[in-house]
């Protein structure tokens, strides 16, 4: 990532272990435990945000318990955008206020701050928190990019969006990863992910086996059967497959969980697998 950070294959998405913005979430001590047995397992890939955070509970405040002092290879990704705090995602579009050049600011700093470190790995600009017609992309990464050149920032990333604001942001600045919707069953953003591959650059998809709307099919579940591996897996295993720049970040409060996502990584799909998940 960034031509210079390396991941593992399978990394781990935080959100869930806040319940943010809507869901279960597991107790504390168990969200501690599944940082930690992440680590164990080999994961040094984990996407966060400061305003993943409901009722008290935050993602980076649990990342920097489980896990502060970090391990010298693990890549924390974390997120600014239009959101400031976890509860803007109900606003009114006027009054989600992140994108301005002193929130931006403002939203680095609160990861800095809540994670423990003096510089991010990387941060993604997150785009389509808003009206996609009246959000230009090039004024807040051009402040991303001044502060990375003030050391606060690594690498910078772009996420939810289009193919013309990616290619858009290239011309801006190094993108190291994008970070956006796909898996087995949204496939939308087959361009992107080649032109990604193409460019170097990690492709890291949200929702890997589908969200809050778990990717099913009876193809898939046959599949999975004849791995003897849950349907999940198979569809983590297929985007390993689909390209060699993804980097998926299933989020879990499961422990079990967890553990089967790591071991989706050893499982290879053969020719007729992927040809019968089309």
């Amino acid at each position: 990532m960034g031509g210079e950070l390396s991941v593992a294959r399978i990394g781990y998405g935080a959100m869930k272990l806040t319940g943010w913005p809507r869901g279960d979430r597991p107790g504390r001590e168990a969200a501690l435990a599944i940082l930690r047995r992440a680590v164990e397992l080999g994961v040094n890939h984990i996407d966060t945000s400061h305003y993943y955070a409901r009722d008290g509970v935050a993602a980076n405040e649990l990342i920097r318990e489980a896990l502060h002092p970090y391990p010298d290879d693990l890549v924390i990704v974390t997120k600014v955008g239009a959101l400031v705090e976890g509860s803007d995602l109900a606003l009114p579009a006027a009054q989600k206020t992140g994108l301005t050049p002193g929130n931006l600011r403002r939203g680095v700093e609160a990861n800095l701050r809540t994670l423990g470190v003096d510089r991010l790995d990387v941060v993604n600009l997150r785009m389509g928190d808003l009206d996609r017609t009246g959000t230009p992309l090039a004024e807040p990464l051009e402040t991303l990019l001044a502060l990375r050149d003030e050391g606060l920032i690594r690498h910078l990333g772009v996420s939810n969006v289009t193919a013309a604001e990616f290619e858009e942001a290239r011309r801006i600045a190094p993108i190291a990863c994008v970070q956006n919707l796909y898996n087995l069953a949204r496939r939308d953003d087959d361009p992107l992910v080649d032109a990604c591959a193409k460019a170097g650059i990690a492709y890291v998809p949200f929702f890997p086996v589908g969200g809050f709307q778990p990717v099913t099919a009876a193809h898939l579940e046959a599949v999975a059967a004849r791995h003897r591996a849950t349907v999940p897996q198979v569809a983590l295993a297929w985007l390993l497959a689909r390209s060699p720049n993804i980097l998926p970040i299933p989020g879990t409060g499961s422990l079990a969980h967890l553990e089967e996502n790591v071991a989706a990584g050893t499982l290879r799909l053969s020719a007729e697998d992927l040809a019968e998940l089309g």
